[in-house]
């Protein structure tokens, strides 16, 4: 948005720095286990996680609202415009690497300031992902979390609307 480029990438190879991230991400990963059924919780403990650990590289991708202020286009209306920024490059950044024939993850399980102290992030910049980057054996046709039985996609059909809310788009 308004050219303001937002976004920072730090890239991580230092085991050291992946394996304090691991741990965290363990201890949230718990807290959030604790809060499941337990038929649910035996379905997360099947996600992996292990690519904080074994993936290549890790790209954590920062935000900071301050870069272009006070003027950057487009913000004034949408304050949340140079988070979405951040996260179209995210994309992009997946999209890449896909087209390559990389693996890329995002972990989530983490709170911005652990990640903000571990990185000397400063206090004024959000880290807005966490990114397991590296080769793959193949690229999976089915998202992780559905393989998983975590959740399934929403049809196409439930989500694109016409003109107004509410009024599917026949997409048939």
């Amino acid at each position: 948005v308004g050219l303001s480029q937002p976004w920072n990438f730090i890239v991580i190879t230092s085991p050291k720095t992946k394996e304090g991230f691991w741990e965290h991400v363990q201890s949230e990963r718990q807290t959030f286990a604790d809060s499941l059924t337990e038929e649910r919780n035996e379905t997360f403990s099947r996600i992996r996680i292990e690519g904080i650990l074994d993936a290549t590289v890790s790209v954590v991708v920062t935000y900071d609202s301050t870069r272009g202020a006070p003027s950057v286009l487009g913000r004034h209306a949408i304050a949340d415009a140079g988070l979405y920024s951040v996260c179209l490059a995210i994309e992009n950044l997946w999209l890449a690497a896909t087209a390559e024939g990389l693996g890329l993850g995002w972990v989530s399980f983490y709170r911005e300031e652990f990640l903000q102290t571990l990185l000397d992030i400063p206090t004024h910049v959000r880290p807005v992902a966490w990114l397991c980057l590296g080769p793959v054996s193949h690229l999976e046709k089915v998202p992780d979390l559905e393989r998983a039985n975590w959740k399934t996609r929403v049809p196409l059909g439930e989500v694109v609307n016409s003109e107004r809310w509410g009024n599917p788009l026949d997409i048939s």
